[in-house]
């Protein structure tokens, strides 16, 4: 990988303008606050649709956006943001993390991913970045009970998290699959 990033010190130098979605209220106003005081014009919104908005009157350059909002998921943010302005850099925020979202997330534009509780100066390095490190092989790798965990995961977010769908995709009786669900992730 080691891939540099599309001129990201350029676009930091003529546009310093930043859209932060998020539905945690003192997290929004916090993460606002120190954006500004690093010098970018921030614009902000807690739902997908205040987002979707706020690109549609101008596609900001960087943003930050939470993968699980009332309304629905911050990749349609994402996406509609990569649509309008391809050079955006956008970095989607969540608490519930797994690799199937993640990998979702940068298919869709997304230039990195992080997961919550991330500060201010995570998020300023991760808009900032350079390039992407190339990834270092595991020193745990994961099992296969994971791994069939983290696909089952997959399947589900790509059909909408409908549980009925994702049984039938997968061969798997709908019962089985729930009980799959309500599980934690195995290590």
């Amino acid at each position: 990988m080691n891939e540099p990033a599309p001129n990201v010190a350029a676009l930091a130098a003529e546009d310093k303008t930043l859209l932060i979605v998020d539905d945690d209220k003192p997290f929004l106003t916090r993460l606002s606050r120190a954006m500004e005081s690093r010098g970018f014009t921030v614009t902000t919104a807690e739902t997908v649709s205040e987002g979707l908005t706020a690109i549609g009157k101008g596609a900001p350059a960087f943003a930050v956006i939470d993968l699980r909002l009332s309304d629905g998921t911050g990749l349609d943010v994402i996406s509609q943001l990569k649509e309008k302005r391809p050079d955006a850099r956008g970095i989607i925020l969540t608490g519930y993390g797994n690799i199937a979202t993640a990998v979702t997330a940068v298919k869709l534009g997304a230039f990195d991913y992080l997961a919550k509780p991330a500060d201010a100066d995570e998020i300023y390095n991760a808009l900032m970045a350079t390039q992407h490190d190339k990834a270092q092989l595991p020193e745990n790798p994961m099992s296969a009970d994971r791994v069939r965990w983290e696909h089952i995961q997959r399947i589900y977010e790509l059909c909408g998290r409908n549980v009925s769908e994702t049984a039938r995709r997968l061969n798997m009786h709908r019962r089985t699959l729930q009980r799959i669900l309500a599980k934690r992730a195995p290590r």
